[in-house]
């Protein structure tokens, strides 16, 4: 184990780089720019602020400027009234009026191009889903389902009836804004999650137990409502990221336990058992609708990190060994939708338990593993830039080297061997196959030459014995010289298709 402590580089993370930036002691996120979701609201806030700053000062800008040309406008409008006839001057006056009271009109009039608004339609006709498909129907008995749990949860408390209206008439109009940036849905929930943990802290007199438990109620009626509206919307691109870090992932199959250096020995029952477990419940993320029931699976799956690790080893797991470790589970599960995910539970989820606890702890290490796998290099494996060009590209496997030492005999190494020895035998088979193919796509061609061929040969046969203009009077008459002319055709064609008779060959004594 020293060894492979020893030959780990680029995996090692220290556990102040999971930490916000700002040292307020959360986790931070590598998609708030390392900062925690408290921070990262804070610079939001203040870069919006700076914003409307720059906007009012342009307003007034702009306001001073049309002011100082309207003073010009009507100062020579006034020099040049000591010179017209009275009647002009008025004339003048009214158009200049008329003009202002058209520019203030069209400014304030909605212009032609504007899009209706969303709010024109009835709510029902929006957020009621089709009968007719089944999918939708599922959702909707899931939301009623949703509906009946938080009532439930609901009626012991004296503002259950408020809380729950609350959280209806915010989701309701959060169907209007499915057009917006994720960023801007993302901000309007943390500041009901917000305003309302504020709102419960008061009732309660600071029980953050029961605020809790009362705020996890909210997240799950409210996401379970609006999670075909915010995961992955079509405003932003975290379908293509999708499909990127799958691709690599894919590219990365060749990535083996040794090369991470993973102290996990796969050969004991329980340990393998442990391995399947990580991988199905990292899978099993994508299937739930709640940031914190998301949250929950990957908790399960750390925790069965940990198990592998502690039998392997005989001793506690390590963060050292924790990450590496969990590196191997997502190149092994390849997660549907993982960055789509990862963004879900960032937005949306309540902002307290991603900043402590070990969801948060949990998830930090997961977007970590995430941005090593996609930062992967040769130097991270221990191995050189042509080799892992060459692994990359598939033009070749690992293979390793039998080292002295008890490592080198394992059972693990051994089968890695008989893995390659195999994989040299599919690439023959695959070579073979293919020369095969090839010889059997010759041979197709060459029969439909020969079919053409032949196919000519009988135009050409038929052309060269055109058919006899008869009499239809004599046709009853003729009925037997016609049979009979048709035999011989034939003959001529048959004979003109056979190849010619051996002649006998007479050789000089």
């Amino acid at each position: 184990m020293t060894v492979m402590m020893s030959q780990r580089r680029g995996i090692h993370l220290d556990q102040s780089e999971l930490l916000c930036k700002k040292g307020c002691g959360f986790y931070g996120y590598t998609g708030w720019q390392g900062l925690c979701s408290k921070c990262w609201r804070e610079e939001n806030q203040r870069e919006k602020q700076k914003q409307i700053q720059e906007d009012w000062a342009l307003a007034e800008r702009l306001q001073r400027e049309e002011e100082e040309a309207y003073a010009s406008r009507h100062q020579r409008a006034l020099s040049q009234s000591t010179i017209t006839p009275f009647s002009k001057f008025e004339e003048r006056k009214t158009k200049e009026k008329s003009s202002k009271v058209n520019t203030v009109t069209k400014f304030f009039t909605p212009s032609t191009k504007t899009p209706p608004k969303k709010d024109a339609a009835p709510f029902e006709a929006q957020s009621t889903p089709s009968p007719s498909s089944s999918s939708s129907r599922h959702s909707s008995a899931e939301n009623d389902h949703a509906t009946r749990e938080f009532i439930d949860f609901l009626k012991p408390l004296k503002s259950g009836r408020e809380i729950f209206k609350q959280c209806r008439a915010f989701t309701e109009s959060m169907v209007y804004k499915r057009d917006m940036a994720a960023d801007e849905l993302s901000e309007c929930v943390q500041d009901f999650y917000q305003n309302l943990s504020d709102r419960l802290q008061t009732q309660f007199k600071g029980s953050s137990d029961h605020v809790e438990s009362v705020m996890d109620e909210v997240e799950k009626y409210m996401m379970t409502r609006l999670y075909k509206e915010v995961f992955c919307p079509e405003t932003t691109d975290d379908e293509k990221k999708d499909l990127a870090i799958q691709k690599r992932i894919r590219s990365l199959h060749w990535v083996t336990i040794e090369m991470l250096c993973v102290p996990v020995d796969e050969e004991i029952p329980e340990v393998s058992d442990s391995v399947v477990k990580a991988i199905t419940d990292v899978i099993e993320m994508d299937s739930k609708c709640v940031p914190k029931d998301k949250l929950g699976c990957i908790t399960r799956c750390s925790k069965h990190i940990f198990n592998a690790i502690k039998v392997s080893k005989k001793e506690a797991a390590s963060a050292d060994d924790f990450l590496p470790t969990l590196i191997y589970i997502v190149l092994k599960a390849n997660p549907p939708r993982l960055q789509s995910n990862i963004q879900y539970i960032t937005r949306f989820s309540n902002p307290s338990r991603l900043m402590t606890g070990e969801d948060g702890y949990y998830f930090t290490n997961l977007c970590c593993a995430v941005a090593f796998i996609e930062k992967l290099d040769g130097q991270s494996l221990n191995l050189s830039s042509e080799e892992f060009e060459l692994y990359m590209s598939g033009q070749a496997s690992p293979h390793w080297p039998q080292a002295t030492g008890a490592s080198s005999c394992s059972p693990s190494s051994a089968a890695l061997s008989q893995v390659h020895k195999r994989l040299d035998m599919l690439t023959g088979l695959g070579e073979r196959q293919e020369r095969v193919m090839e010889k059997a796509r010759q041979l197709e061609s060459d029969l439909i030459d020969w079919t053409d061929e032949v196919e000519q040969k009988v135009q050409s046969v038929l052309e060269s014995f055109p058919p006899e203009t008869q009499n239809p009077a004599t046709t009853t008459a003729s009925g037997t010289t016609s049979t009979a002319s048709s035999a011989i055709d034939a003959d001529n064609v048959e004979n003109e298709l056979l190849p010619p008779p051996l002649q006998p060959q007479v050789f000089a004594g």
